[in-house]
């Protein structure tokens, strides 16, 4: 009878615990908030019909113009379209796509693009994420394309060398850190040297400023090095499975010289990666020469980095979303920079957004477009670190070529004595 009792007691214990503890559901006084109801009248997408009239404005407002718009709406809609129900309309793909388009451009709050957009930010916190994942779905495979064969490598190389005169060049590299409000609880893991929270985009471009990789996620804690490192481009790169194209003999010279990609100081200098001579080694004018060689073939990522920035404002801000879905939304403005640069590169990238040079008196004529006022930050310049043999002879072989046979008119007119 005790143990009986016992029990008895226990079970009536934890009943009133659970009873105690168990927090009274607050009724929801109404299914929706009127204005919200009235989407269908009042929101952007009624002016979107009347700014068809000002082309301008129309293109301002997405980022692109009608043509390219309903385009990208097109190849979307069959992974945003949500079916009706008997209790209230879906809303529809036209919605879900100028609602995110206009977030990546502006940067605002969910809480404050519900007044434009008539949707509530609880729909707009999975609304923007989802439409994000069609849009790189999408588009990935035809605009953000890694080349897989020898022969689409030598392609990228033949267009930096008629177009910026470095010879096989297989792309511009660098990486930015993107400012972010850290995960609550997180600590410093996403302190950066700038006294920043961020996580970082590494980003190979071409020489016609599109991106052929991007990489992100990796925390801005890192070092420069590690950044490198934990990409899946890199541990390709050392296991020698990129498909580079063997060292050839360059045009018009008898010169062999490997295939490499270009960087800054903050990455490693290596067999098939070129970066600048330190300023304290500046002490000769081949040097010099292969400093301005160099950053002149370099300079086209920063470039689509400053595209990119002044186009989606979102990286003006520090990005206040979960940190999976801040990289679905960095990965999403990579593919659509490239879509916009494919479709709409009048309005997207005119002419003032890139990098000149007047080759008469060796000046550099500044462009539009830049990342100085965004929160898109360069990586930390490294030490001079562990250089390996085969990337200082790599080095000096490319920088014997640009001041002999590869030498172009102007070069002395951009170094100082």
């Amino acid at each position: 009878m005790s143990v009986q009792r016992d029990y008895d007691d226990a079970v009536a214990l934890v009943g009133l615990l659970l009873l105690i503890g168990k927090k009274k559901r607050k009724s929801r006084q109404k299914w929706c908030k009127k204005w919200l109801l009235q989407r269908h009248e009042y929101s952007h997408v009624k002016l979107l019909r009347e700014l068809n009239a000002e082309p301008k404005d129309y293109r301002n407002y997405l980022r692109m113009d009608e043509t390219t718009y309903l385009k990208l709406l097109s190849m979307v809609t069959p992974l945003i379209q949500k079916q009706d129900t008997v209790m209230r309309k879906a809303i529809s793909p036209h919605e879900r796509l100028t609602a995110t388009l206009r977030f990546l451009a502006t940067g605002r709050t969910y809480e404050c693009l519900k007044f434009s957009t008539r949707i509530s930010p609880q729909a707009l916190g999975k609304i923007i994420p989802e439409t994000c994942v069609a849009i790189y779905k999408t588009l990935r495979k035809d605009y953000l394309k890694f080349p897989d064969s020898s022969d689409e490598w030598k392609e990228i190389a033949r267009l930096f060398e008629k177009q910026w005169n470095f010879p096989h060049c297989l792309g511009a590299i660098d990486g930015k850190h993107i400012d972010i409000v850290p995960p609550a609880g997180c600590g410093s893991y996403y302190f950066n040297y700038k006294n920043r929270h961020s996580i970082v985009l590494l980003a190979i471009v071409d020489a016609r400023y599109r991106f052929i990789l991007a990489d992100v996620g990796t925390n801005g804690r890192i070092s420069d090095g590690g950044v490198l490192q934990n990409t899946k481009f890199f541990e390709r790169m050392q296991c020698k499975t990129l498909k580079i194209p063997r060292p050839e003999d360059v045009a018009n010279s008898s010169r062999c010289l490997p295939y490499v990609f270009v960087s800054d100081d903050a990455f490693p200098l290596g067999p098939n990666m070129l970066k600048p001579f330190r300023q304290t080694d500046l002490d000769t004018r081949d040097k010099k020469n292969f400093n301005y060689r160099l950053s002149r073939a370099r300079h086209i990522v920063e470039n689509a980095f400053g595209i990119m920035a002044s186009r989606f404002r979102i990286y003006h801000t520090r990005i206040n979303l979960d940190v999976q879905n801040i990289e679905k939304v960095v990965m999403t403005t990579c593919v659509l920079h490239n879509f916009l640069m494919t479709h709409a590169s009048n309005f997207y990238a005119p002419e003032n957004c890139f990098y000149k040079e007047n080759t008469d008196n060796g000046t550099v004529i500044s462009t539009g477009c830049n990342t100085a006022s965004s929160n898109m930050e360069h990586l930390h310049r490294r030490s001079q670190g562990n250089i390996t043999y085969d990337g200082k002879r790599v080095r000096e072989e490319f920088q014997n070529y640009f001041v002999n046979e590869g030498k172009v008119p102007w070069q002395d007119n951009y170094i100082c004595n």
